[in-house]
């Protein structure tokens, strides 16, 4: 497990924040098509927080993108150094993840963030943000649509319908389970919705949510139980 450490310089405040997300937005690509589904890795992210420790631990997880076999795990701890902000939550999570997936002994490939990219009230979630500081391509798959509206997608697998932010498409509902409620897909970085989608239900063969989220999933939650384990054994 490794430990991470805030970066110098990072944003100490709302108005910080916001000036570095408006800063890096404009440096998203949106016009690359992104990998091909089901070739080279695939990898999943995510977070979990103790808040009354000060504990967030990060994992991701590489997986074949043909045979979603496990190729590379990592898990990374450190302190949480940005307070609960709706709309800054990378500045949570951020370094956590950064620090997992350069612990990896492998390329991570395609990223896929338990959360948003595009789909997000300033436009650039996690996923984007992500996708920004690494280059690597990445894309959102989120549980919830958050404030935005959509249509009802059929109830087959593989239906879809536009995300919508007023008028402006900012992700899709896609129906990755028949009949399940669907997930929110949005593009982070390099990489298209039609990619982001193809990519989403390559993923998820069985279950509503893509492997990569249910692998780090898991995994972050171990490593977070494992850290204030140790930190409560050592007061």
């Amino acid at each position: 497990m490794t430990s991470a450490s805030v970066p110098a310089g990072a944003p100490a405040t709302e108005e910080e924040a916001r000036a570095v997300q408006d800063e890096l937005r404009r440096r998203v690509v949106r016009d690359e098509p992104g990998p091909a589904p089901g070739t080279g890795h695939v990898t999943g992210v995510d977070v979990a927080y103790d808040d009354a420790r000060d504990v967030v631990a990060a994992a991701a997880v590489v997986l074949d993108a043909a045979s979603l076999e496990v190729v590379a795990e990592s898990t990374a701890v450190g302190r949480i150094s940005f307070p609960y902000v709706p709309g800054l939550l990378a500045f949570r999570e951020l370094p956590t993840v950064l620090a997992a997936l350069d612990a990896l002994p492998c390329p991570p490939g395609l990223v896929v963030c338990d959360g948003y990219g595009l789909a997000h009230p300033r436009r650039f979630g996690l996923a984007s943000h992500l996708g920004v500081v690494t280059g690597l391509p990445t894309i959102g798959v989120a549980k919830n649509p958050f404030t935005f509206t959509y249509d009802t997608p059929a109830a087959a697998r593989g239906s879809a319908t536009p995300l919508l932010a007023g008028d402006e498409e900012v992700g899709r509902a896609l129906r990755t389970r028949e009949g399940v409620k669907p997930v929110f897909v949005s593009v982070g970085h390099r990489t298209t919705l039609d990619t982001a989608c193809a990519h989403t239900l390559a993923l998820t063969p069985t279950y509503r949510l893509p492997e990569t989220t249910r692998r780090a999933d898991s995994l972050c939650r171990r490593a977070l139980k494992q850290a204030t384990a140790s930190r409560q054994d050592s007061l």
